[in-house]
């Protein structure tokens, strides 16, 4: 299963011109997928990291978010609209810091990223090419409840990249941390969506 889930993606994102990386243990592949339903507030994603360890590939499958949540739908934190991040690579923007100054997370520290702004205040998201914005925004990677699973995304995402369950943020976050020591503290990330592996 590990050598067909690297052999794909690492298709995919060869298709989408996208780096992938293969030299060195703990090079990450952090991928987020994000899933064809419109309707929000469901951690109905994934995360993927894809790496080596003592030259072998490993695959962690996450589940996530990569939308808001419908209350910042609802209730958008700039005039612009909610933020919905672009599908695309986004290389070395991201850095472990403090997630609001409160926990360990990969933020967006480092350069810009692109994101749709969804200002219609239904709980749809929409992906308007017209609407793109670029910039450094806070679109972090973190995690919802400390405690257990969310099932809700409700306010823990106003466009930030959510783990859903604690313990498998704390399985990433501890692989970032590895990384980090051996590459340094910057990290990329590629935002794919379903309909990219439809024709693999």
């Amino acid at each position: 299963m590990c050598y067909l889930a690297t052999q794909r993606l690492q298709s995919v994102m060869k298709d989408k011109g996208y780096p992938f990386y293969t030299k060195g243990d703990y090079n990450l592949n952090i991928v987020g997928v994000r899933s064809d339903i419109r309707a929000s507030n469901s951690f109905d994603d994934h995360i993927l990291c894809l790496y080596k360890e003592k030259g072998k590939w490993k695959y962690k499958e996450f589940k996530a978010t990569t939308d808001c949540g419908n209350h910042w739908l609802k209730h958008p934190m700039t005039n612009t609209g909610s933020a919905l991040l672009v599908p695309n690579h986004y290389r070395g923007v991201y850095k472990l810091d403090l997630h609001k100054g409160q926990y360990k997370a990969l933020c967006q520290r480092l350069g810009d990223v692109e994101v749709y702004r969804d200002n219609n205040k239904d709980l749809y998201t929409d992906f308007d090419p017209k609407t793109i914005e670029k910039g450094r925004f806070g679109i972090n990677i973190h995690r919802s409840n400390p405690s257990k699973e969310s099932k809700r995304v409700d306010k823990w995402s106003a466009g930030c990249q959510v783990f859903a369950k604690p313990d498998e943020y704390s399985q990433f976050i501890k692989l970032c941390e590895k990384s980090a020591s051996i590459f340094g503290n910057k990290f990329s990330y590629s935002l794919l969506t379903y309909k990219d592996f439809e024709n693999e």
